[in-house]
């Protein structure tokens, strides 16, 4: 039996511990695996395209590959959630996304690369995102914000720990040995993980937190913008347009950015260091962001994160020193942390909830679809001009488009 189909409750309990508390912290541990290896990426790049003499625009177009197809399969994985729920689905995916990281560990073609790493990888990362967020809307009403803040910060948490401690694998042994401890690790925990999952807190015969209980017996399935609905609705486009920006700009620099600074001749474990500043200032943007949507709505702290972001890749232009490169760091993490934290409940409070996972879905497609474009046209402007200026400039530009549109949004017409 599909698990939102859950009867309607004539009487509900208070619990003493909070169930949905459980999901938050499962679904932080899944985003710290999954973001966390996926995102090591950068610190791959130049072992792999050295070892096997791969260009840049090559290497680069795996991990568009593994964005897009996650994209467009988060589409689907919303769908499945929302009628079966999360736990099948993170299981499945999270044995793919492990098997995708050790198949890694025997690559020496190119399409290998792109067969294990932009396929296996980009399916199982499909369900990582979407399912999580969608359960975290459920459980939460009142701290939908600050409970979504919380999940994401995990994807922060993953790039703090996990490029540097890739470093340190591939300079210890190699990167063959590397890909195998981060493979076996992902997709054991993800799996076990999963089994944590729950849909709705109605499965449970628990409220919303922060919900009414007047409320209670309601179907808040029901509360919402229909799939069709929102697909006919210009503002599921322009936020899927502010996503494709938002993706663009930062999988263009998580891919990148490694590989810029060992060219102006820092180290390869000090590079690893400047994801790792990302992710971490990521995790207060994400926080913060959080907190702040749930009290004054999305569209302010959306246009804010966007004018951050863009002021620390015009900054990036003109980085040359480590310092510098740290404080373009710890700016661009903070505003991309406040990005992601808003995308499920941005969702939420512009659709409801009725089918949030798959208009969820959709709008992220957004966002893997810039995330590909990105890196692959960033690592084509470095083939033929040799350098990253360009490419860094293409994406502030980019992103003040995002701020354009971002001034745009506001809710649809009422069904």
């Amino acid at each position: 039996m599909p698990e939102q189909e859950v009867s309607s409750l004539t009487t509900t309990k208070k619990p003493g511990f909070f169930y949905g508390y459980v999901i938050v912290l499962v679904s932080f541990l899944v985003m710290v695996l999954a973001f966390g290896a996926f995102y090591s990426f950068g610190v791959f790049f130049k072992p792999l395209s050295t070892e096997f003499g791969w260009t840049r625009t090559t290497t680069s177009g795996a991990y568009s590959l593994a964005m897009f197809l996650s994209g467009l399969l988060a589409i689907v994985m919303g769908r499945l959630t929302d009628r079966f729920g999360p736990r099948i689905v993170m299981t499945i995916c999270g044995f793919l996304l492990g098997l995708g990281f050790l198949l890694m560990s025997q690559v020496s073609t190119v399409w290998q690369l792109y067969l294990f790493y932009g396929v296996v990888v980009g399916v199982g990362l499909s369900g990582a995102f979407v399912p999580p967020l969608s359960m975290v809307a459920r459980w939460f009403v009142k701290r939908r914000g600050i409970m979504t803040g919380f999940v994401v910060a995990g994807i922060g948490v993953g790039t703090m720990i996990i490029p540097p401690a890739a470093t340190w694998l591939i300079e210890s042994w190699d990167w063959s040995t590397a890909y195998i401890i981060i493979g076996a690790v992902a997709l054991v925990f993800i799996i076990l993980a999963a089994q944590f999952l729950r849909l709705d807190p109605r499965q449970m015969g628990l409220l919303p937190d922060g919900e009414k209980k007047e409320a209670a017996g309601l179907n808040l399935h029901a509360r919402g913008f229909s799939f069709r609905e929102a697909m006919g609705s210009c503002q599921l486009w322009v936020l899927f347009a502010i996503l494709f920006c938002f993706g663009y700009c930062l999988h263009t620099i998580l891919a990148h950015v490694a590989n810029y600074a060992t060219d102006l001749r820092i180290s390869a474990t000090v590079a690893a260091g400047i994801l790792a500043v990302i992710g971490g200032l990521s995790i207060a943007g994400r926080i913060a962001t959080g907190s702040i949507t749930d009290r004054v709505g999305s569209k302010s702290p959306l246009i804010i994160n966007l004018i951050l972001m863009s002021g620390a890749l015009f900054w990036l232009l003109a980085a040359g020193e480590l310092w510098a490169f740290y404080l373009f760091a710890a700016i661009f993490g903070f505003a991309y942390g406040g990005l992601a934290a808003m995308e499920s409940p941005i969702v939420a409070e512009l659709f409801g909830l009725s089918s949030h996972g798959v208009i969820m879905g959709v709008a992220s497609f957004g966002y893997t679809a810039g995330g590909a474009v990105g890196p692959l046209v960033a690592g084509r402007i470095f083939d033929i001009s040799g350098e990253y200026q360009i490419a860094f400039l293409v994406c502030a530009v980019v992103c003040i488009s995002g701020i354009v549109l971002a001034w745009r949004l506001k809710p649809p017409a009422s069904i």
